[in-house]
């Protein structure tokens, strides 16, 4: 059932984006390394900076996370506001 104000209440799925963060922070920061040591430092760059976006979106997950069932739903929370009528 749609309600029309999904954009305001619209919820991910914490869990995969945790472990999805989880997995781009260690590729990316082992991408990094790599390059610096391979003396590309474009790259490493790049890489260093998906690595920071990574552990921001890790942290804004954890912290979600914490915050209990109102930003993670469960069984028992519906994705979405029950409509008023």
């Amino acid at each position: 059932m749609r309600t029309g104000n999904e954009p305001v209440t619209a919820r991910s799925a914490l869990r995969l984006r945790f472990w999805l963060s989880l997995w781009g922070l260690i590729w990316s920061g082992a991408g990094a390394a790599a390059f610096s040591l391979a003396a590309r430092p474009g790259w490493a760059a790049a890489c260093a900076a998906i690595a920071v976006l990574a552990a921001v979106d890790l942290t804004v997950v954890i912290r979600r996370i914490h915050q209990g069932p109102h930003y993670q739903p469960g069984r028992d929370i519906p994705p979405y506001e029950p409509p008023g009528h």
